[in-house]
């Protein structure tokens, strides 16, 4: 498995373009509004600060004060929830366009990066399980679990990890739109890729279990 920066993109989502005997098999990308709503809880900050503006209005009301009043003194607390969800939607926004998840019939490349664009390579030859998580919309997550020696950054992989699981650290392709698509296609290469792994990987899904296990071992 390879990690690093990149200047020159020659195939998009790609480092370099594939050889002869490597075939695309999937190229997708973080759904936009699922990313801003899941990943940076845009929705959850948005009601946080509304349900704090509406007891700050019922308090000063009950104090009696007059309504320009009451407005602005709130307009601080105002100005501060949309200034807290506009940054974290600008951010969500910047990380779904800059990031594209690439799946060959070898490997799975890792494409992110705001400020300085990372690629990682995964051969699927070290890929050892999967966990998808699905949404009643059909959307998802899928989170790898891989045989490795080399334990991968969770900084330098944030938003594309499980959050929360530092140690290993596990890659993970964030708000696809269609997750079911993605987990067929992961499965079927591989299991070609590990046919020592067992006849078939198999793929469940099951909403109410968010690591459900779908590439069997």
């Amino acid at each position: 498995m390879s990690v690093g920066e990149y200047e020159d993109e020659p195939v998009r989502g790609l480092p370099d373009y594939l050889p002869s005997d490597e075939t695309l098999i999937w190229q997708g990308e973080p759904d936009f509004k699922i990313m801003a709503r899941r990943v940076f809880h845009v929705r959850n900050v948005a009601i946080y600060f509304a349900v704090l503006i509406v007891i700050h209005l019922g308090v000063q009301t009950t104090r009696g004060g007059s309504l320009s009043d009451i407005i602005l003194g709130s307009s601080w607390m105002i100005g501060l929830g949309v200034l807290a969800v506009g940054i974290l939607t600008l951010l969500a926004y910047a990380y779904a366009r800059t990031t594209i998840y690439t799946l060959t019939d070898k490997r799975l490349v890792l494409r992110s990066g705001v400020a300085i664009p990372m690629m990682v390579n995964i051969p699927l030859s070290i890929v050892t399980a999967a966990d998808m998580s699905k949404q009643p919309d059909g959307s998802g997550d899928i989170v790898l679990s891989l045989e490795q020696k080399k334990r991968l950054s969770y900084m330098m992989l944030w938003p594309n990890v499980r959050s929360w699981k530092w140690n290993p650290t596990q890659p993970a392709l964030r708000s696809i739109r269609n997750v079911e698509e993605l987990a067929a296609s992961l499965a079927s290469v591989v299991s070609s890729v590990q046919p020592t792994r067992g006849e078939s990987a198999s793929v469940e899904s099951q909403r109410a279990d968010p690591s459900a296990m779908f590439i069997a071992s």
